[in-house]
């Protein structure tokens, strides 16, 4: 029996293989959850049925795209009736302008600032608030993904370091109002991790360089990494646990200088 053997968990935001939110799906199956995916439209469909084809035959595959209207409701509909209560929902969404993930932040503009909010810190209240009727009565656990940006100035991450602290803000106010229907929330604050969004920030080679160098383990993290926290966070090991930040960053987060 696996950690969570007779779970069902949905995650949003897997795209490829190289994704955290794929390293987290293949912790939870390893661990005997049933899982379900979104894709965010036709153009990601096919990317995202190759991965599902890894995974067993009964992998829910649905759309949604937190930026359309009606999209969240309609893919829970569907989820509902076809895959029932679930026990997990994790979160992996993000994105900014390619052109806001550099230079100065001071001339961030109100289209970009906006888009970051709604896609990468709105978009967990509104899955969130979409998940929780389909886990009344299970003991639930939500789990999202944030980084050191969001506490500290990380060179051109910008407008995505303020929108990653609006949304590990959210995870806190998520915990205190669903916590009395027994679910849980958290957040995971990973460090650098060499995946296709990653590559968008200006000059981010460096910032894995400087964590390989300087954080106590003298490693950078990866999605193995990332998934295996995200799966005690999940699983019924972490249920005191609720409106808090895991850092799995390889310790660079207690360094000072």
């Amino acid at each position: 029996m696996g950690l969570m053997s007779g779970k069902k968990v949905v995650i949003f935001g897997v795209a490829n293989k190289r994704s955290i939110a794929w390293g987290i799906a293949q912790a939870l199956q390893r661990e005997g959850a049933q899982l379900a995916l979104n894709y965010q439209n036709e153009r990601m469909e096919g990317s995202v049925r190759k991965l599902a084809a890894d995974l067993p035959a009964d992998t829910f595959l649905g759309a949604c795209d937190v930026t359309v209207a009606g999209d969240i409701d309609r893919f829970y509909d569907r989820l509902g009736r076809e895959f029932g209560p679930i026990d997990g929902m994790v979160h992996c969404i993000a994105f900014a302008k390619h052109e806001e993930l550099g230079g100065n932040f001071v001339n961030t503009s109100w289209e970009g600032y906006q888009l970051a909010q709604q896609v990468s810190a709105w978009s967990l209240v509104g899955l969130a608030k979409g998940a929780a009727p389909l886990m009344e009565g299970r003991q639930g656990a939500m789990v999202c993904l944030s980084y050191y940006g969001a506490e500290k100035v990380v060179p051109n991450y910008n407008v995505m370091g303020v929108a990653k602290a609006a949304l590990e803000c959210s995870t806190r106010y998520l915990a205190n109002d669903l916590g009395p229907r027994g679910i849980r929330v958290n957040a995971i604050s990973a460090g650098p991790i060499k995946t296709v969004s990653a590559m968008g920030v200006a000059d981010f080679s460096s910032l894995l360089d400087n964590m390989a160098q300087k954080s106590p383990l003298r490693r950078n993290v990866d999605q193995g990494d990332v998934g295996n926290a995200a799966l005690f966070l999940l699983s019924p090991l972490a249920a005191g646990v609720t409106g808090q930040t895991l850092y799995v960053d390889a310790g660079y987060s207690i360094m000072g200088a």
